[in-house]
Parts: structure tokens; sequence; C-alpha cells
């Protein structure tokens, strides 16, 4: 297949284009590598440099279906620049959309799972909430078809380490390996639905399935630990700031419709990814 991936320069992207090269397929990246790094390009995968807000047909790709995962993410950095987060997530997505919708495209669209903690929340959760409602009226009135994965916590290889873009194990990891200070925002008891990249891709991989489209799947272990507990994984003892506005007191995937629909099973673990990483670390 012809396969377009927007984001395609980032964390996730990253390891979903390696997962589809080694299938066989034909596969395109779009980014605009605000946070997508070059270095992170795959040999066999073709790199354009664009922007999801700014393109308005893919025909020169002309691919048999879209997994859409360009956006800005993180909670706080979305704070300060609400216009920025809303035209990316929520005017991007409506590009792709009417794109696909205009050429009968398949639509993989990356969710967010801090949907549940309430989309007012924050700029971040609010555009990815409208990117959402933005394919469910392109069904309804115009019948696109796609499907929502709504990621949890997502952990692995080519994470982003440093910047304000970055996640509680990247940033973790690189403080350690510099022996900077750890810190947690707020008393280290919420907890957190680890769920690592490879696990991520492959409900990915099984998503385009034409019994997937008009679906929503929750990819996340099933299972969480409180930040205290990461730490004393990693064998730290990290300092204690003020909590953040806008995070979730805890993430858990409860749904269990990517098990019964798509046979998807998490195959990796939080403690044996951080017991690897530390042995690396010696």
């Amino acid at each position: 297949m012809k396969i377009l991936v927007t984001g395609g320069a980032g964390f996730i992207g990253t390891n979903l284009i390696k997962r589809l090269l080694a299938d066989g397929h034909e596969v395109t990246s779009i980014d605009n590598y605000s946070t997508g790094l070059k270095e992170n390009h795959i040999d066999g995968c073709k790199y354009l440099q664009y922007d999801i807000r700014t393109v308005y047909d893919y025909k020169f790709i002309n691919p048999d279906i879209i997994f859409h995962l360009a956006a800005i993410a993180r909670i706080q950095p979305s704070f300060d620049d609400p216009i920025k987060y809303f035209t990316t997530n929520a005017n991007g997505t409506l590009n792709i959309a009417r794109y696909c919708t205009n050429n009968n495209i398949p639509l993989i669209y990356a969710g967010s799972s801090s949907h549940h903690a309430g989309q007012y929340s924050n700029t971040y959760t609010f555009s990815k909430s409208t990117g959402e409602e933005i394919l469910h009226m392109f069904k309804y009135n115009y019948g696109l078809k796609f499907t929502i994965a709504r990621f949890y916590n997502v952990y692995g290889p080519y994470q982003l380490t440093e910047g304000g873009y970055t996640t509680l194990i990247g940033r973790w990891i690189n403080n350690i390996e510099k022996g900077l200070p750890c810190e947690i925002y707020g008393d280290g008891e919420q907890r957190r639905d680890f769920t690592h990249v490879d696990d991520i891709v492959d409900g990915l991989i099984r998503m385009n399935s034409e019994t997937a489209f008009g679906k929503i799947y929750e990819l996340g272990r099933g299972q969480n630990y409180s930040v205290n507990e990461v730490a004393e994984m990693f064998g730290i003892k990290p300092s204690y700031k003020d909590p953040k506005p806008g995070e979730a007191r805890n993430t858990l995937c409860k749904s269990q419709d990517a098990k019964y629909d798509l046979g998807w099973k998490p195959q990796k673990n939080l403690i044996d990814y951080i017991k690897i990483i530390k042995n690396k670390i010696k």
C-alpha cells in the first residue's frame, strides 16, 4: 500500500514508519519539523517538509490510507499559545479530513487519552477533541472513513528527551544521564498508564481494516503507576514542585474494544523497560 504518515519525523511517527516499511509498504512522511527531527529519518521512507495547516491536497502523494499523527503535543505549552494548538490540531485535521472525504481515503487519527480528563481543561485537549468532532461531522455528512486511536502516556525509542515537549520518562532519562535533578509536580501520587510505543504501533497497524472504521480505540496497557512509583523504579529521589494546571489526576485505559475487535494485546511493560535503561546508563 501507499501510506502517508503525517508527523512522520516525530516520536510515534518514526516508530510507525519503521514498522510499515518492514511490512513492505511504500511510505511518505509529511512533517513541518516543529518538533519532528531529521535525525529520525528512516531509510526507505520519502520525507517531505510541509505543514498540514497550509496543504489542502495530497494527490501528489496519492495515498491509499493516511495515518494522521501530526499535532502540537503536551498540555503545559498549550496554555501559552492556544492559537498554534488550535490551528494545527483542529484546522489541520479539517484539511486532511476534507481531502480524505473527497478522495475516499481512510484516515486513522491519533487522539489523546487526555480527552477523559475533560476537553475544556486545557488547549491541547480541547484541540485534539475538536479534531475528533471534525471527523465525526465528516462521517455523518460526507461519509468519511476514519478510526480514532487514543494514546495513553507513550514512551520508548525516539521519544523526546529535552525541551518543553518531553514526557516524564524521556525527560527523566535525560536528566539521569546528565546528572540533573528529576522533578515531580504535585505530590507524585498521580497515576499514569504508561504504554510502550511498540504496542501503540501494533494497535495502529491493526486499525487498517474495514471493520475498524468508524470506531474509537483506547490504546493503553490497562495498568497504571504513580509518579512516585516510577521514581522508585529508576532509583531516584526527586524534588517536588507545585502541581501544573490542566493535568489529569489519573490515566487508566479500561476499554477492551481493541482487544476484542482487533486482537490487540500490549506486550511490553514499564518496569522491564526501566531496567534496560538503567543498565545502559551504568
